[in-house]
């Protein structure tokens, strides 16, 4: 299981990924997966829990984002780290993109 090692922004479909978000698979095999990911404002994602461990980059917008007990608001250019079976969650404040690093590969989100 793995995509091709070339990708192009132009070819690669959007999935939806919920209300007011949605999904780019930009690569992946069976230990590593890369997800661009798309939020309007007021886009919520619930608290859940995967056994993936995800980092989080936030090429653009505003977000409130949950993990565990904490909740902080990261924006532009920041970053995060959420353990395997950690609670976490979002919310979207000002629309934007964000690119997420599952390992191993989110088989979930391939169907």
């Amino acid at each position: 299981m793995k995509s091709n090692e070339f990708l192009f922004e132009k070819d690669i479909p959007w999935k939806n990924a919920g209300e007011l978000m949605k999904r780019q698979i930009l690569g992946y095999d069976e230990k590593i997966m890369l997800v661009k990911m798309q939020f309007e404002k007021g886009a919520i994602g619930a608290l859940h829990t995967h056994p993936h461990s995800q980092c989080t980059y936030v090429i653009s917008g505003k977000y409130e984002f949950t993990i565990g007990n904490e909740t902080k608001v990261v924006q532009k250019g920041d970053s995060l780290y959420i353990a395997p079976d950690a609670v976490h969650g979002i919310k979207c404040l000002e629309p934007g993109e964000l690119i997420d690093v599952f390992s191993p590969v989110r088989e979930d989100f391939l169907g």
